[in-house]
């Protein structure tokens, strides 16, 4: 943790393998996305779950002893929508389900939606590129045998 979060901010979770993204509401919670398909904890990534449910949880609870820090990682790209805009727009998808897609509609898509109304997720690009090399580097270990 670098500092503390403010309201609005992004939270960047350090799992094992990838990142969980969750927006802070303030007094300690955060908002994100949860497995809707009764995965026991927060193995979205690794799930082959279709839908996700919005949660609002404790920070510490949301992280559960991972590592975390505030990463607004566009606000110098594209222009934060205001705190107040950012929280209720947050607070208002709680307990709603939602579509989920590891690589199109993941917990960094819903959480950059909600700061910045634009969907993104570098680690989607990163792990679909790492996915179509590995499926390439197989196929041609195949061809050569």
């Amino acid at each position: 943790m670098d500092r503390d979060p403010q309201r609005g901010d992004l939270i960047e979770i350090f799992r094992p393998f990838y990142k969980h993204w969750a927006v802070y509401v303030g007094s300690g919670y955060v908002v994100h996305l949860a497995s809707a398909d009764g995965v026991v904890g927060d193995s979205l990534a690794s799930s082959n779950t279709k839908k996700a449910l919005v949660k609002i949880d404790r920070l510490l609870d949301a992280c559960a002893g991972d590592q975390w820090r505030v990463n607004n990682k566009h606000d110098n790209s594209r222009p934060p929508k205001s705190v107040e805009e950012i929280v209720h727009t947050a607070l208002s998808c709680v307990g709603k389900e939602i579509s989920y897609n590891v690589l199109l509609r993941n917990c960094e898509h819903f959480a950059t939606f909600i700061r910045y109304d634009e969907a993104t997720s570098e680690q989607a690009v990163y792990f679909g590129v790492f996915g179509l090399f590995a499926f390439f580097g197989l196929l041609m270990g195949l061809v050569r045998n």
